[in-house]
C-alpha cells in the first residue's frame, strides 16, 4: 500500500485529530494519531497488516505490547501465519504471573509491531522484556512514527526501525 492511501484511510476514520493532547510520553501535542480508530475498523486493519507483511520474512514470532499493538499483531499474524505474543506492560501478579502471553520466545527471532511511536519508551520496554526472555529482537515496525527520537534509541539497542508513515508524511498531506 502506498503512503497516500494509508494517510487517506487514517483521515477517513478520524484517526488524525487536532486539538491539545497529552501523549503517553508526557509531551503535549496539537495533534493526535489515534491508530485505535483505524485498528478497530476491519477494512483499515487489514490494509495496515497487508502493508506490514513484506517486513515479516524470516521471523518466527510477532510481538505487540498491550493495548494498541494487539489488534495489529493479531491481524499481521492472520495475514502471515506467523504466531504472535502479547507483551504486558507489567508482569501479572496472579495466575501464571506471565509478562508475555503466548508461546515461548526463547531463541526465536521476534518482530515487534507497534501502533504509534513518540519517544520510543514503550518499544524500548518491549525490546527489553523480550530480550530478558531470550528472544532475538532486531527490528520494530510501526504504523506511525512521530519522529521524536525513537529511531535513535533503537539504533542504540541494535534494532532496525520501520515506520509505515512518519508524522511529517501525514502533516504534509493534511495542509
Amino acid at each position: 500500500m502506498d503512503k497516500e492511501k494509508l494517510i487517506e484511510l487514517l483521515k477517513e476514520c478520524g484517526a488524525i485529530q487536532f486539538g491539545k493532547f497529552v501523549l503517553t510520553s508526557g509531551a503535549i501535542s496539537n495533534y493526535y494519531i489515534d491508530i485505535k480508530k483505524a485498528s478497530t475498523n476491519p477494512k483499515i486493519l487489514k490494509k495496515i497488516a497487508e502493508a506490514m507483511v513484506e517486513y515479516t520474512e524470516g521471523y518466527d514470532v510477532l510481538a505487540g505490547m498491550e493495548l494498541g499493538a494487539v489488534p495489529l499483531v493479531v491481524a499481521l499474524s492472520l495475514e502471515t501465519g506467523i504466531p504472535y505474543v502479547i507483551v504486558r506492560k507489567e508482569k501479572r501478579e496472579h495466575g501464571t504471573s506471565k509478562q508475555i502471553e503466548g508461546n515461548d520466545v526463547e531463541d526465536k527471532k521476534v518482530l515487534i509491531v507497534e501502533d504509534v511511536t513518540t519517544s520510543g519508551g514503550s518499544v524500548v520496554k518491549t525490546i527489553n522484556i523480550l530480550r530478558r526472555n531470550k528472544a532475538l529482537v532486531d527490528e520494530v515496525i510501526v504504523v506511525v512514527d512521530r519522529e521524536s527520537s525513537t529511531e535513535e534509541k533503537l539504533q542504540n539497542l541494535d534494532c532496525s526501525f520501520i515506520p509505515l508513515l512518519s508524522v511529517s508524511d501525514i502533516l504534509k498531506k493534511i495542509d
